[in-house]
């Protein structure tokens, strides 16, 4: 999900930062032109953390700033399908629920939350299930896996990651606990 990555770009110094510590500027112009930008190979830029080196300037005609090929290392949110994510409820709708995952949202559908079924209480903003009566509402803790990625370049929020929990190990926390210790007393009983 969030990994460490070296990577190369061109950087543009103005020509009124000439004369400032050319490494805090070239760290200062890749953070404004990368950080909270998706490239779909890459992943999301979180944090530029280290400028590792810069070739020589180079002057363009007709411009008077200063072109620095420049290697840095970067923080990059980068889903992967299959994956497994722990992340809070950030909204309740009728048709499920989003997920913050880092930086993005996921969508966890209605279908993907559980075998039982599933109704949408309006007033209380949660799930709810129907044999069970157990609930999902915002602030709930869980762990999903990544079922579906749409990455859109041009507005990162508008990107799209599918998530399910109907698979051994994945659910709200509060669930998983209960089916611990169902298991744990079920195996007392066992043993008597």
């Amino acid at each position: 999900m969030y990994i460490k990555i070296r990577a190369v770009d061109v950087v543009r110094v103005p020509p009124g930062r000439l004369g400032d510590d050319l490494q805090v500027v070239v760290k200062e112009v890749l953070q404004e032109k990368l950080e909270g930008r998706m490239d779909k190979k890459i992943g999301m830029f979180i944090a530029i953390l280290e400028v590792i080196d810069k070739k020589e300037g180079r002057i363009m005609i007709g411009d008077a700033g200063v072109y620095y090929e420049t290697t840095f290392d970067a923080l990059v949110f980068r889903p992967k399908m299959q994956e497994i994510v722990e992340g809070d409820v950030v909204e309740i709708v009728e048709f499920g629920a989003f997920v913050e995952i880092g930086p993005l949202d996921g969508l966890l559908h209605i279908s993907q939350i559980t075998d039982e079924y599933i109704s949408y209480d309006e007033k209380g903003a949660k799930l709810v299930t129907k044999d069970t009566g157990r609930t999902l509402g915002e602030g709930d803790k869980l762990r999903a896996r990544i079922v579906a990625i749409s990455l859109n370049e041009r507005d990162p929020g508008d990107s799209k990651i599918g998530l399910t929990m109907r698979q051994p190990g994945l659910g709200k926390f509060e669930w998983m606990e209960e089916e611990r210790e169902k298991e744990k007393k079920g195996g007392q009983e066992n043993k008597l």
